[in-house]
């Protein structure tokens, strides 16, 4: 259970990130919200490294979030 939550949270990145680079250059805020309230889960069963990781998925949210503005 504890992988399936860290790769959803993963996996909610990236579609973040891809969709920002996409056809239309934008990615919604429902996708960010997403993707945030998807590492929040991952935080609660995951291991010290897995933290670290989730924490960099969040900081990489957050760059991508400000080029948009």
């Amino acid at each position: 259970m504890e992988k399936n939550l860290f790769q959803n949270a993963r996996e909610a990145v990236n579609r973040f990130t891809q969709k920002r680079g996409g056809q239309n250059g934008q990615a919604s805020q429902h996708d960010m919200q997403a993707a945030k309230q998807a590492i929040q889960a991952a935080y609660s069963s995951c291991s010290q490294q897995e933290k670290q990781q989730l924490q960099q998925l969040e900081q990489e949210i957050e760059a991508h979030h400000n080029n948009l503005q």
